[in-house]
């Protein structure tokens, strides 16, 4: 059976995020839906350095706490490209010459409407050392393997789901995991 909207009102709005509740019958028969709406797509870049090393963002988190990340971030209208290209930079401080789209994902998508963009990024250079945003919690660019990556996803080092799919994404497109 298809879900049926039969009401909807926003009961919250913010340049980021639009919460709305909608009357709905589903499979279980009548109820409500809450439901977060991203106002922009998301970017994720997996950077990878000549010596297969993945570029991290250590920062804090006001929902989870300490978290290990892939630079990423909102499109804020701009083409997912773009976004991808200015997050690294912002975050990291680092550019990349080679980009590749690795895939579309859905971020939470039992509650969520959130759609995200992957990219690889490679032939990478320093461009500003200094360059973290402390104002979104970075507290260190980390380098590390990527087969150290996949420690962390199994000890539980890395726990942010977009990190780990977007890590998935560059593991299947270099062959790591067939």
């Amino acid at each position: 059976m298809a879900w049926t909207t039969r009401s909807t009102r926003t009961v919250y709005e913010n340049r980021w995020i639009r919460v709305r509740e909608d009357e709905v019958t589903g499979p279980d028969g009548e109820g409500i839906y809450g439901v977060v709406r991203m106002q922009q797509p998301a970017v994720f870049v997996v950077a990878l350095d000549d010596d297969d090393r993945v570029c991290l963002v250590e920062l804090e988190r006001y929902t989870t706490g300490r978290s290990l990340e892939v630079p990423a971030g909102g499109s804020d209208g701009e083409d997912p490209l773009v976004a991808a290209q200015r997050e690294l930079l912002e975050e990291t401080g680092v550019t990349a010459a080679t980009w590749e789209r690795l895939g579309r994902m859905n971020a939470l998508n039992g509650i969520a409407e959130a759609p995200e963009h992957v990219y690889l990024a490679r032939d990478l250079r320093i461009a500003d050392a200094t360059s973290t945003q402390r104002e979104e919690g970075i507290e260190a660019v980390r380098w590390v393997p990527f087969a150290e990556v996949l420690g962390l996803i199994a000890d539980g080092g890395i726990t942010d789901g977009e990190t780990i799919a977007a890590l998935a994404f560059a593991g299947i497109r270099s062959g790591r995991f067939r």
